[in-house]
């Protein structure tokens, strides 16, 4: 193991595309296998709150993922946020929420290899599933718009680990290794905070920071803030795929084409 194996790193980034591809960019390093721990920030939302990408990289991933055999960036964004029912409500939380949950056990009949123990939003939405409750992300919503003026602090938290369920010692639980979303605020400005235990950066990091950003313009959205920060802190940012392998190298190809110019620099914390 290599004496950088495992160090610390930050990355401040303009785009989601390229603070991925920075993340990418590290863990690809010879003697790299894993960063302990990780600190992303992604900015450059525009004024609804989507995130700056870079179109041939997303494209790029999604080809890797195909070639892997693995759910699309898509597929793994709507994980944490489902932004296809949000588009059906119609601006309608309510009526997104009930869609939403009212569906999950669908999707879970339909898949239940990926989502047997539930998805993200589901836990921040229902939390012991079949209609239960509690809803997370409504309660901080309806409190915020009856309290404006009210704390901005610890209350606006969701938890997506339920001791109950995910204490296991199973040698393989790769859900949820997001643990809790917190909101923090910042004059009109709402930034998101997600916390993950690990997190596997080739297979699925880059429809998280998808899923998530969609995430935090909805509830910016909601409380007629602007979405202006998504801050992920990884515990173990792992490198998930022989780096050696063509899939990986033929993705890296495309990265490095993109982020030369448009670098953001990795800071040792």
């Amino acid at each position: 193991m290599s004496k950088t194996d495992g160090k610390s790193v930050r990355i401040v980034a303009d785009n989601l595309s390229l603070g991925w591809a920075e993340v990418m960019l590290e863990l690809t390093r010879p003697g790299i296998t894993r960063i302990t721990p990780l600190t992303l920030v992604i900015r450059g939302f525009d004024a609804a709150g989507v995130a700056a990408e870079v179109p041939q990289i997303r494209t790029a991933v999604d080809a890797f993922l195909k070639a892997q055999e693995k759910r699309d960036t898509e597929n793994v964004a709507w994980t944490i946020f489902p932004q296809r029912y949000w588009d059906i409500s119609g601006g309608d939380r309510e009526a997104f929420f009930e869609l939403f949950i009212e569906s999950f056990e669908r999707v879970q009949e339909f898949n239940p290899r990926n989502n047997r123990r539930g998805s993200y939003f589901q836990r921040l939405v229902d939390l012991n599933g079949n209609g239960k409750g509690p809803n997370q992300l409504k309660w901080m919503l309806d409190d915020y718009e009856a309290h404006p003026r009210a704390r901005r602090t610890s209350k606006f938290q969701a938890t997506t680990f339920d001791p109950a369920r995910d204490h296991s010692s199973a040698s393989l639980l790769e859900f949820p290794c997001l643990q809790q979303v917190s909101f923090t605020f910042d004059g009109s400005a709402l930034h998101l905070n997600a916390f993950y235990a690990t997190q596997q950066i080739a297979r699925k990091a880059y429809g998280n920071y998808l899923g998530l950003a969609r995430l935090g313009a909805f509830m910016a959205n909601q409380m007629k803030l602007r979405f202006e920060q998504l801050n992920v802190f990884v515990g173990m940012a792992q490198m998930d795929v022989t780096k050696s392998h063509p899939d990986v190298l033929e993705l890296m190809t495309v990265v490095k084409q993109h982020v030369d110019g448009a670098r953001t620099v990795p800071v040792d914390a």
